[in-house]
């Protein structure tokens, strides 16, 4: 009996195939490269000359040769909101749509952020740290007796780089903390109330806290660099939910080692899932594995905005959450 269900390429097992594979094997064709023995192009050669549409996520790489090796391809859909690790120009070039997770991780992104700044200026983890320790009943005279004390929250200068919708609900939530809200973006945005800064050393050097929510692209790619960092200042915190790389993770490092900057909180490092040693130690860096958008409730909207795109795919309808072309951008 012939297969009626729409054939999807499915590059590399995204993390919310785990909850949601068999429900989209009842609607889809999935086609698994990587449960094969060849490498990926040459199960591509032998098996993708009919695919029209991929799914991938952030940790997948679409390059040009991938996009070649597979002539009917008509669509690239990636479960991240991130689109840098596909090859949107060749895409472009194809007449490839291309479309991500839009704003469905906007909301927990952003609340991690918070999280994780509040974390360091309250030294929250840390705190807990101290009482796993058993640090808590020794006097305060000795040595572990007290633990350096956070930051007031209120009042603090705070800008955001990429004002996003995951910089926009930063914003809001931050401003009904008492911070005091400016931002860095490609351009001015007209329509909200905050301050802008064209340049990001400017941004930091009157910012007290940097939360990053930029994409990275090749103009962000390392863009808080060393000079930026010096600009925060020594009381000033970093906070990166964005990617790794938008910060130089190395200057990152030995300005907080030498006490340059005050502290940060990490969502996403450079060289994924390596995590730099001297991080570790340190009693001012609150560390997460690059989990800010990933919740029960965010992979059930994930699920359904995947079959949402493919049905209106395959139906040739508006994509729900596409791209924009490369020069719109």
């Amino acid at each position: 009996m012939e297969d009626s269900r729409p054939e999807v390429l499915v590059l590399n097992p995204p993390s919310v195939m785990k909850y949601y594979h068999s429900h989209l094997s009842q609607r889809f064709h999935l086609l698994k490269p990587y449960e094969s023995l060849p490498p990926t192009l040459h199960f591509l050669a032998t098996h993708g000359s009919s695919v029209k549409a991929m799914l991938c996520s952030g940790e997948s790489q679409v390059t040009a040769e991938v996009i070649r090796s597979l002539p009917a391809l008509k669509l690239v859909l990636t479960t991240s909101a991130g689109v840098n690790h596909i090859d949107l120009r060749e895409c472009q070039r194809r007449g490839i749509a291309v479309a991500n997770a839009g704003e469905i991780f906007s909301a927990d992104c952003a609340d991690l952020a918070v999280g994780l700044l509040i974390d360091v200026l309250r030294r929250i983890t840390a705190g807990d740290r101290f009482v796993r320790a058993g640090a808590w009943p020794k006097p305060a005279h000795t040595q572990g007796g007290a633990p350096p004390l956070g930051s007031k929250v209120r009042g603090k200068r705070l800008g955001i780089i990429g004002l996003g919708s995951i910089g926009r609900l930063v914003a809001k939530r931050t401003e009904a903390l008492g911070f005091i809200v400016s931002y860095n973006s490609r351009r001015a945005k007209p329509s909200v109330p905050y301050p802008y800064h064209s340049d990001v050393r400017e941004l930091a050097a009157n910012s007290d806290v940097l939360i990053i929510c930029c994409a990275l692209t090749a103009q962000t790619r390392h863009m808080v660099n060393r000079e930026v960092l010096l600009a925060l200042g020594k009381a000033g915190v970093v906070v990166n939910v964005a990617r790794g790389a938008v910060i130089d993770e190395k200057e990152l490092v030995k300005c907080l080692v030498e006490g340059e900057i005050h502290g940060a909180g990490l969502d996403v490092y450079e060289n994924e899932p390596d995590v730099p040693k001297e991080l570790l130690s340190l009693n001012n860096v609150v560390l997460s594995s690059h989990r800010a958008v990933f919740t029960p409730e965010s992979y059930a909207d994930l699920y359904e905005l995947i079959v949402r795109n493919l049905d209106a795919f395959f139906s040739n309808r508006p994509l729900v959450t596409p791209v924009l072309p490369v020069d719109e951008e």
